[in-house]
């Protein structure tokens, strides 16, 4: 299986996880699949305001994984996954 097919396996799987991820971890995962999927964060995109905590702190995440390669994005949401699975 290729990494691409094992990353998008786990991404349908964790949608299936029966025990909801802490809120550090579901962001940490939200920012590698945006990596992984759409690649650094465009540099024109403005942050959302400051009383939207949660939309901020989707924006700050992503943007701190800003240089990290599709494929390095992919294996390390996969790793999370397979620690979250119990696998």
């Amino acid at each position: 299986m290729s990494l691409k097919e094992s990353f998008d396996q786990a991404v349908k799987e964790s949608k299936e996880l029966t025990k909801r991820p802490d809120n550090e971890t579901l962001l940490k995962m939200y920012s590698l699949y945006k990596q992984a999927t759409e690649g650094d964060m465009p540099a024109d995109t403005p942050a959302p305001g400051m009383f939207d905590f949660v939309n901020k702190a989707k924006h700050d995440a992503w943007k701190s994984r800003s240089g990290t390669s599709s494929e390095a994005a992919m294996e390390e949401y996969i790793q999370i996954f397979q620690q979250l699975k119990g696998a």
